[in-house]
């Protein structure tokens, strides 16, 4: 269900729906080794994610509830602490602050959510933030509903580089910001959009969505107001292979039409699902990476000033 990459320790953490997660090491002989998890949850484990200092990470659970999960030398093992209240339905994203101490979350009761995972024994005690100052362990700083206009459960969430804003989008088809800086003000652009499933900032002004439409869209945001920038792949049939007599006679006889005129304008044939750094940082991506149903993945290089 979740996999992601610590790329400084070169350490991979997984999770899955047996309610485990494992870290992945590899030793000098080229092999990955494994250490499990104790995430103490009695539902399916959804998503996971490394901190910015990958001391820690977050896993996310259909058990209603945040594990923040560190290493505890005394005992050589991987152990977490859970953040409940007041989570009320499955955590189906989650992202960092830039600062290693906050993660935000977006769960299926439509609801983001940003707490405090400050974990004392392995970390200084934190500096105050837009977001507040006293930051113990599962404090919760902000609650974002996505109900307004019908709502919808949220699909991704992300933190903007400079940690003041956060991004989501959610089944609704919309696309949101909530600015600390700005009184933590919410700005909602309900798209023309199917439902976006993955979203990140590639400079503190500016987010790329992809989902259901198949295609990467870039959007804009100007402390006051989101808006729709451009697509980011230029549209073109997918070139397919000319059909055999066999298989023209058999969608003549299932499907009653002789032609193969089922592929979408765009590279991606199916949702996009994940949508990844390949070079760069949050405050200026220079390449980002898409993957799909469809099996197939995209790397764009991209240069973009700020339109605002």
């Amino acid at each position: 269900m979740g996999i992601d990459w610590a790329p400084n320790t070169n350490r991979i953490v997984t999770c899955s729906v047996d309610r485990n997660a494992y870290v992945w090491t590899q030793g000098e002989d080229g092999n990955w080794s494994t250490t499990l998890v104790h995430l103490r949850i009695n539902r399916a484990a959804t998503c996971v994610k490394w901190s910015p200092m990958e001391n820690k990470f977050a896993v996310g659970s259909a058990a209603r509830l945040l594990s923040i999960c560190y290493f505890e030398k005394e005992n050589n093992w991987w152990v977490s602490r859970h953040i409940k209240k007041p989570i009320r339905s499955t955590i189906t994203s989650l992202d960092w602050h830039p600062n290693n101490m906050m993660v935000v979350a977006g769960s299926s009761d439509f609801q983001v959510r940003v707490f405090s995972a400050y974990i004392k024994d392995i970390e200084d005690q934190p500096e105050a933030t837009a977001w507040g100052s006293k930051l113990p362990l599962g404090q919760l700083l902000a609650e974002f509903p996505n109900t307004p206009s019908g709502g919808g459960w949220v699909h991704s969430v992300s933190f903007s580089a400079d940690g003041n804003k956060v991004a989501w989008v959610g089944h609704d088809s919309s696309v949101n910001v909530a600015d600390a800086s700005q009184g933590r003000a919410v700005y909602k652009l309900k798209t023309r959009c199917l439902p976006f499933l993955v979203c990140t900032w590639i400079t503190n002004n500016s987010l790329i969505a992809g989902g259901h439409s198949c295609i990467p869209m870039l959007y804009s945001y100007n402390h006051a107001e989101i808006k729709l920038i451009a697509k980011v792949e230029n549209s073109k049939k997918k070139q397919t292979e000319g059909l055999s007599a066999m298989k023209k006679f058999q969608r003549l006889d299932k499907q009653a039409i002789d032609t193969d005129d089922t592929c979408l304008e765009s590279v991606h044939q199916n949702a996009i699902t994940c949508i990844n750094m390949f070079g760069g940082t949050k405050a200026q991506v220079k390449k980002f990476s898409t993957s799909g149903l469809d099996g197939y993945d995209m790397t764009v290089k991209y240069s973009y000033i700020d339109h605002f």
